[in-house]
């Protein structure tokens, strides 16, 4: 890390606007953009319609919005299609979420990522070379990145906030299953080649015992923002209560050093006063495929892309229900 990481956090308390103006403040996000730049924010939408825990809240999406009017008039939101290897379809997820309703309100912009124009990124992993298509919104004409994740837990990578919120930028949903085996290395990819910010963690509701989506939502009552994606999910999993160094996928966004003490961070007040619940996974036993095809090239290929794919998720939902609810 280049400089000292900052991070702010504090409880909502029913003024989530005045606290994204106060993380602003403290960031100095003024010396970083102008009238006239274009930020943009990729919230989490990863279900068909809102879930606690799951989902970024409309309040923190609401509130930024708000809170950004201040800096610029050039808002963009944005996600890719959801759903994997069952895909839905993200202007769906806009309408069920409010989302276009802060579109027409505030006078921004939505985009479906999926149906954006792309180029490709380049880089080598174990001696394989990857071309992964991202939109050119995010490499070329955004001036300011904001994800803004929830505080999760997931079955496949440990924990999901705002490192890996940016897979949902990969357009294509099978793709992502393709690119699962190659994950640590990808979304580092990703997220160098968008040049994230700041990220704003939600966290109204967190979510407990399984992930991305079928575990116990928990209320919080807290937001953090940083200026630095790794700083913000290190101290992150320690409010958590996981242990920083158990996610492996943090080892390759540092470009596999050790990773930095929460300690050595600039903080607005002391951040483990707001450590609690604890966080645990628990996988279920038919989370285990989808855990051993994400590690898996040949096993990923048999799940999602092979002749067999439709008659294997057919007998897994014999046994288990499907992740999505297209209410």
């Amino acid at each position: 890390m280049d400089k000292t990481p900052k991070i702010f956090i504090d409880n909502i308390n029913d003024d989530y606007v005045g606290r994204i103006r106060e993380a602003f403040d403290y960031l100095e996000l003024g010396s970083r953009i102008k009238h006239g730049d274009t930020v943009f924010i990729k919230p989490n939408l990863t279900f068909p319609h809102y879930v606690e825990g799951v989902m970024t809240s409309y309040e923190c999406i609401e509130s930024l919005v708000i809170a950004l009017k201040d800096y610029t008039n050039k808002i963009v939101i944005g996600e890719s299609d959801g759903g994997g290897y069952n895909r839905f379809s993200m202007d769906e997820v806009f309408e069920k979420t409010g989302l276009k309703e802060i579109e027409e309100k505030y006078d921004i912009q939505l985009v479906n990522l999926s149906k954006l124009s792309a180029r490709n990124i380049h880089f080598e992993y174990k001696r394989k070379q990857f071309a992964v298509p991202m939109p050119t919104l995010l490499l070329d004409e955004a001036d300011l990145f904001i994800t803004a994740p929830v505080p999760k837990v997931h079955s496949n990578t440990g924990v999901s906030m705002s490192i890996k919120n940016q897979w949902g930028c990969i357009q294509e949903p099978k793709l992502r299953l393709k690119l699962h085996p190659y994950f640590a290395k990808v979304i580092a990819e990703i997220n160098k080649s968008i040049k994230v910010a700041i990220s704003v963690i939600d966290g109204t509701y967190g979510l407990n015992r399984n992930g991305p989506m079928r575990g116990d939502a928990v209320k919080l009552g807290w937001m953090m923002a940083c200026d630095n994606i790794l700083a913000g999910d290190i101290v992150c999993t320690e409010i958590m209560q996981i242990k920083p160094e158990s996610i492996k996928y943090f080892y390759t966004t540092n470009n596999g050093q050790q990773l930095p003490n929460a300690d050595s961070f600039q903080f607005n007040q002391n951040y483990k006063q707001f450590i609690g619940p604890k966080f645990k996974l628990k996988r279920d036993f038919l989370d285990y495929p989808g855990f051993f095809a994400f590690r898996s090239p040949f096993l990923a290929y048999l799940a999602y892309h092979s002749p067999l794919s439709k008659l294997l998720h057919k007998v897994l939902y014999l046994f288990r229900e499907e992740f999505y609810e297209y209410k």
